[in-house]
């Protein structure tokens, strides 16, 4: 069988982007039962509550719902199982002193495959306030505005409707 080759995204934290200000982001691999890859490869998993917490020098990521296999028997596995992240040490000791500031949290971002291999996306993140959504969410109404006009000119110029 051939070696897969570039990188098949699985499932993204849309929310996470949206409630918090991300600083720093990592990539990391993470410890997987053979139901998990599975379930993964069907492009099944969900973010939405995720994060990821150090302990004992070792990063966890709690939360992440993947889905059991559907042709799995008694091996499947638990769908909302802490799994471990494969990290540098250097990374973790960076990650575990940035998480311990307050309003700092670690999220996931996104989960794919990269090579044939399962990895994630986390970052560290500060919570937005709810007046830096708002204007979030208005910067990018502006931006969707004035593009709009600017095609709408475009055609205009060229004499479309």
């Amino acid at each position: 069988m051939a070696k897969e080759k570039g990188r098949k995204l699985i499932a993204q934290n849309k929310k996470a982007r949206h409630d918090y200000h991300i600083l720093d982001t990592y990539e990391c691999g993470i410890v997987l039962t053979g139901t998990e890859v599975k379930s993964l490869r069907q492009g099944r998993a969900s973010l939405v509550d995720g994060f990821v917490s150090v302990e004992g020098r070792e990063a966890w990521m709690y939360n992440v719902h993947v889905p059991e296999y559907s042709q799995g028997t008694w091996t499947n596995h638990s769908a909302r199982r802490k799994r471990k992240l494969l990290m540098h040490r250097e990374e973790i000791d960076k990650l575990e002193s940035k998480a311990q500031e307050t309003g700092h949290t670690v999220v996931p971002l996104s989960l794919y495959f990269k090579d044939g291999r399962a990895k994630v996306e986390i970052a560290l993140a500060k919570g937005k306030k709810e007046y830096d959504k708002r204007q979030t969410l208005r910067e990018k109404q502006d931006t969707r505005e004035t593009n709009r006009a600017i095609a709408a000119a475009r055609r205009r110029q060229r004499g479309e409707r």
